[in-house]
């Protein structure tokens, strides 16, 4: 037997059982195909939360860099001898004596 061969038309070729076929689940492949947009813009906007976190995270870890760098120089500049240097250049020096506390009477 030989083999008979098909045209282009005949695999496109819908015959009246195959259409009511299609036409009759139209409306559930047409489900199908929403649901598949819809996982699609899904997947895609989690994707871009994704990104937008890592790069909260990335932020937030040069900001507490850029804290605890900022406190330990604070930290340096309020000792008492630093601040004694300080104020040296305006005039100011440390009392030899004892500190002494003013009371004020209501």
């Amino acid at each position: 037997m030989a083999k008979q061969k098909k045209s282009v038309g005949d695999y496109f070729a819908i015959g009246n059982m195959g259409a009511s076929l299609v036409l009759k689940n139209l409306p559930f492949v047409l489900f199908l195909g929403f649901l598949a947009v819809i996982y699609i813009a899904n997947t895609h906007f989690a994707e871009k939360q994704v990104r937008q976190i890592q790069t909260m995270q990335r932020e937030v870890r040069e900001l507490k860099r850029q804290y605890n760098s900022l406190k330990s120089e604070i930290m340096f500049k309020s000792r008492l001898s630093e601040v004694g240097e300080d104020v040296q250049n305006l005039g100011l020096r440390k009392s030899a004596g004892r500190v002494r506390k003013i009371k004020a009477e209501d």
